[in-house]
């Protein structure tokens, strides 16, 4: 099985919400996790992962180069 690319997420302030939204014919959530200011995860597209949602200040890097979230 193959999966997709990774994504790093960086909190850049408390309570971030990182969500993970499913495939298929009705997109839902199926994943959700808070990060603190400094946290970081490292989150995969998969089968079941189509697309990930952030709340919050946040750093995100991927293959694509360098995304700020929650920025205005």
């Amino acid at each position: 099985m193959m999966y997709g690319d990774f994504v790093v997420i960086k909190a850049k302030e408390n309570g971030v919400n990182v969500i993970g939204l499913t495939r298929g014919k009705d997109t839902r959530f199926h994943h959700s996790e808070k990060l603190d200011k400094g946290e970081v995860m490292i989150a995969q597209f998969t089968e079941h992962t189509s697309a990930i949602k952030i709340r919050g200040k946040a750093e995100v890097l991927t293959r694509h180069g360098r995304i700020e979230a929650g920025e205005s």
